[in-house]
Order: C-alpha cells, then sequence, then structure tokens
C-alpha cells in the first residue's frame, strides 16, 4: 500500500511513484491486482485532509522490504461488499460512489461495514475501450 495524503493536485506524483515501485517489483496489473481505497471525499474542504491509497495485491510468499518507508503491507478485509462496475473513463469514480452511497444503500436494507470504499482496477483487452473499475462499498 502506498498512502496517499494532502492535496490531491499532487496525487499523480504519488502514482508515478506507486507505478514505478510496481514496475521494479515485477508487478503487473495483468499478474497482480490493482486497487484504491478512499478515506476521505475526493474534494474535502480542506485539501490537507484528503487521504487515499494504492495498493497492489501481493502473493503470501512476497517480500515487502520493511525498511522502505514509501510501502507497507495491508490488508482489505474479505465480506460481504455491493459492487458497481464502470468501463471506460475511470478517473473520477465519484458519481459512481456517490450512486452506491446516496442512492444504492439507503433504501437497500444494508448497512456499511468499518472499511472505507475502495475499488479494484482492471486494464481491459481492449484497449480502445479504456480501462475499467469495480467499486466495492464494504456490508455488513
Amino acid at each position: 500500500m502506498f498512502e496517499h495524503r494532502g492535496n490531491p493536485e499532487t496525487l499523480d506524483v504519488t502514482i508515478q511513484k506507486f507505478i514505478a515501485w510496481r514496475k521494479a517489483a515485477g508487478m503487473s496489473p495483468k499478474t497482480h491486482p490493482v486497487f484504491n481505497i478512499w478515506h476521505t471525499e475526493r474534494r474535502p474542504t480542506n485539501p490537507a485532509d484528503y487521504r487515499m491509497e494504492l495498493c497492489v495485491g501481493i502473493d503470501a510468499d512476497q517480500f515487502i522490504d520493511p525498511a522502505d518507508e514509501t510501502v507497507r503491507e495491508g490488508e482489505i478485509p474479505g465480506g460481504r461488499c455491493a459492487v458497481l462496475r464502470v468501463t471506460g473513463d475511470t478517473h473520477n469514480l465519484e458519481p459512481a460512489a456517490l450512486y452506491l452511497y446516496r442512492d444504492w444503500l439507503p433504501p437497500s436494507g444494508e448497512e456499511m461495514r468499518d472499511f472505507p470504499i475502495y475499488c479494484q482496477r482492471f486494464f481491459l483487452d481492449e484497449p480502445e475501450l479504456g480501462t475499467a473499475a469495480e467499486l466495492h462499498l464494504p456490508l455488513k
């Protein structure tokens, strides 16, 4: 997990560091799943409060160097989730996340679990289709 804290306008710097680290570790998105975890809204009142994590799935036998302060081990807990797939342009997933939170959740009778919304990103085999992301809203 790579954490980004602070102004979302600087997120691209964190993304580029994450991609470079992932490539150096030999972790392709085709062989290791890629996730984002959002701990705050996309545009908090105070940009310094923005927090999200960029994650890559690893095998149990893979080693993460504890001396590397840019990355840490973590876990996305299993369990039930409402899942919404978005294809094409996945740069702004806020409308889809708001749909899950504001439109789907209240009438569903479901309750959120104590874990933030996250997504798994996919790189489609047909590049002209763009990318895909599955938003996961953890449920009790």
